[in-house]
C-alpha cells in the first residue's frame, strides 16, 4: 500500500487493473504529458472500391474484425433512450464473441440488459461510468475486473495517450450519408451534439456508424466526417430521443434548494470573475439550473453578458443565448430537446468534442477558460474533497462526468447542495470516495450559507466586501460538519470487503481512489 496526495491507501497492484507504481495521484496538476499521441490503423477506400453501407449489425461486426478479447466503445448522447449498446452486445453474444472490454462514455438504466452478458462472459471489463443497475451489480462484486472510472476529459486523454486502445467504435448516428458523414443534429432520433464520439471516431481501429436516417451523400452540418467511418448500418431506430431528457433537467421548486441557488449566485456575483465576458457552466441539476436563472438577473443588474456557456447545454442556456445574455454556447452534450433544436439552427451554438471540452493534455481545453462552475456532490469533507461516485451505503451508482475537469479548470468552483439528503449528511469528516480533490474546490454552498476553502482568502475577502453578510451567512466548514452530525444523528459505518471493484482515476490518469465491494446494502 502507498498513500497518495489525498491520503488514500492505494495497493501497488490491483487485480484486473495492474501496477499503480508511478501512477498515484500527486496533485491536480502534478503529472504532465510525455511522448506522442497514439493513433488508429491506416486504412482507405479506393475509387470505385468497397461500399461502406452494410445490411445489418452482425454483418458490420464481422466486417470490423471484432474478436473475443477486444475493446469496443459507445457514446451516451441518447442517454436513457439508447438502443444501440444493447443491440450490439446482443449480436456479439449470438455470434459467440466473448471477453469484451466495454468502453462506454456512460451506461444508464436502459442498459440493464447487459447484466446478462456480464454473467455469461460476453462482457468481462467495463471502462466507464456505470449508473443504475450495473453500478449495483459492480458494487456487490458482480464483475471479475474492477470498473475504471474516468472523467469526460480523462477519457480522451487515456485514448490519445495509449492507455486504452479501441478496436471497434460503434457510434449511434441520428443522421448519416452513404459516405459515412454523420450528424447528431437531425433525424427522428436527433440528440444534438455527439461530442463524446469524436475521439472514438478518430482513434478507433475500426468505426461503425449505426443510423436510422440514411441520407444521400453529402449531408450538411457534419459532426464527424466520413474519413473516420469504415462502415454504415441502417436500422429502424437507434433510440428514443425523449430518453435524453432526465428528471434532473428541471429547475428546482424546493424552497430550500432555491435558497442554496440564490446563495451560490451571490457568491459568484461577489467574486472578481463576474464581469463582462465571463464564461460559466452550471449543469443540468435542479439547483444549478436555478443558479442559471439568478445569474441572468445578476447580469441584468450589472448590465453585463457572458462570452460563453459550456458543457451539457439545456434549454435554459438556449434562452440566455436567444435573449443576448450569452454570446456563444459550447455544447459537448445536448441535455434536452430545446438544446437539440438550437444546435441545429443557430450558428452561435457550437458542437465541441470531449477532447476540446475537457482533456487536460491538449492546448486549448475549454474548461480552462471557465470563470465559474456550479457542481453537485454526494459528499464533501473537511478538506473540501468531493465524492460524486458512491452513495451513503458505499454503492457505486454515479460516474465522474465533467466534475474533475471543470473543478480543475474554473477560476471559481462551487459545490452547491443541501447539508443533508433525507437524514444522510452530505458534509462529513472524510468522504467515502475521493473523486475531486479539495485543492480545486473553492467553496461549498448549503442552505446554511457560504463556506469558502481557506486556500482562497481572496474569495473570502471579496465575499465580505460585497456586504452580503446580512442575507448570505458565512459558515466555517467545521461548523457545518458539527451541524450535519447533530441533525443526522449517529450513522452506521459503511461495511466493505477488501476486494476492489472500482478504480477512480484523476483526469491525468493517476489513481486518486479505489472503491471496495460493499458488504451489505442499507435498507431504504
Amino acid at each position: 500500500m502507498a498513500l497518495n496526495a489525498v491520503h488514500r491507501n492505494i495497493p501497488e497492484s490491483i487485480d484486473g487493473y495492474g501496477d499503480t507504481s508511478g501512477r498515484l495521484f500527486e496533485g491536480a496538476f502534478a503529472r504532465q504529458p510525455e511522448g506522442r499521441k497514439h493513433g488508429a490503423k491506416l486504412r482507405s477506400v479506393l475509387p470505385g472500391g468497397q461500399q461502406k453501407q452494410l445490411k445489418g449489425i452482425k454483418e458490420a461486426i464481422a466486417a470490423s474484425g471484432l474478436k473475443s478479447g477486444m475493446t469496443i466503445s459507445f457514446h451516451h448522447h441518447l442517454r436513457n433512450g439508447d438502443y444501440v449498446v444493447n443491440m450490439v452486445l446482443d449480436a456479439c453474444a449470438e455470434m459467440g464473441i466473448r471477453d469484451l472490454t466495454l468502453f462506454p462514455t456512460a451506461l444508464f438504466g436502459v442498459h440493464k440488459a447487459l447484466i446478462t452478458h456480464i454473467g455469461s462472459g460476453v462482457i468481462s471489463r467495463i471502462l466507464g461510468s456505470v449508473n443504475g443497475p450495473i453500478g449495483v451489480l459492480v458494487s456487490e462484486g458482480g464483475m471479475v475486473a474492477p470498473v475504471v472510472l474516468r472523467s469526460h476529459g480523462g477519457r480522451p486523454r487515456a485514448v490519445m495517450a495509449g492507455d486504452v486502445r479501441i478496436d471497434v467504435a460503434f457510434i449511434a448516428a441520428p443522421t448519416a450519408d452513404s459516405g459515412g458523414n454523420i450528424s447528431g443534429r437531425f433525424g427522428k432520433s436527433a440528440c444534438g451534439s455527439i461530442g463524446y464520439a469524436f475521439t472514438d471516431a478518430e482513434y478507433a481501429d475500426c468505426v461503425v456508424a449505426i443510423t436510422d436516417n440514411l441520407q444521400p451523400y453529402p449531408i450538411s452540418n457534419v459532426s464527424i466526417p466520413g474519413i473516420f467511418i469504415d462502415f454504415i448500418v441502417q436500422i429502424d431506430s437507434i433510440g428514443d430521443p425523449a430518453g435524453i431528457v432526465s428528471g434532473t433537467t428541471r429547475v428546482t421548486r424546493d424552497p430550500l434548494r432555491l435558497m442554496i441557488a440564490k446563495y451560490a449566485s451571490r457568491l459568484i456575483e461577489s467574486s472578481p470573475y463576474f464581469s463582462d465576458g465571463f464564461g460559466f457552466q452550471t449543469g443540468a441539476g435542479g439547483i444549478p439550473l436555478a443558479v442559471t436563472a439568478h445569474i441572468k438577473e445578476g447580469m441584468k443588474r450589472r448590465g453585463i453578458k457572458a462570452s460563453f456557456g459550456l458543457g451539457g447545454i439545456t434549454g435554459y442556456f438556449v434562452d440566455l443565448l436567444k435573449e443576448g445574455f450569452v454570446e456563444k454556447l459550447l455544447d459537448v452534450q445536448s441535455f434536452d430537446l430545446d438544446a437539440v433544436k438550437s444546435i441545429a439552427s443557430d450558428a452561435r451554438h457550437i458542437e465541441i468534442s470531449a477532447d476540446w471540452y475537457a482533456n487536460p493534455w491538449n492546448l486549448g481545453s475549454a474548461v480552462n477558460a471557465l470563470d465559474a462552475v456550479i457542481l453537485g456532490a454526494t459528499e464533501v469533507d473537511r478538506d473540501f474533497n468531493v465524492n460524486v461516485n458512491t452513495e451513503a451505503d458505499g454503492a457505486l451508482l454515479h460516474g465522474i462526468g465533467g466534475h474533475q475537469d471543470t473543478a480543475a479548470g474554473a477560476s471559481l468552483t462551487i459545490i452547491a447542495q443541501p447539508l443533508l439528503r433525507g437524514r444522510i449528511p452530505c458534509v462529513v469528516d472524510r468522504v467515502h470516495t475521493v473523486t475531486t480533490p479539495g485543492e480545486v474546490v473553492d467553496a461549498l454552498v448549503t442552505e446554511f450559507g457560504v463556506t469558502i476553502n481557506p486556500r482562497r482568502q481572496d474569495l473570502i475577502d471579496a465575499f465580505k466586501e460585497a456586504r452580503y453578510g446580512d442575507t448570505v451567512p458565512f459558515v466555517p466548514m467545521d461548523e457545518l460538519v458539527v451541524r450535519a452530525k447533530r441533525m443526522s444523528g449517529p450513522m452506521s459505518p459503511i461495511r466493505t470487503t477488501d476486494r476492489i471493484v472500482g478504480v477512480v482515476e484523476w483526469r491525468d490518469g493517476t489513481v486518486i481512489d479505489v472503491i471496495r465491494q460493499i458488504e451489505r446494502r442499507l435498507q431504504s
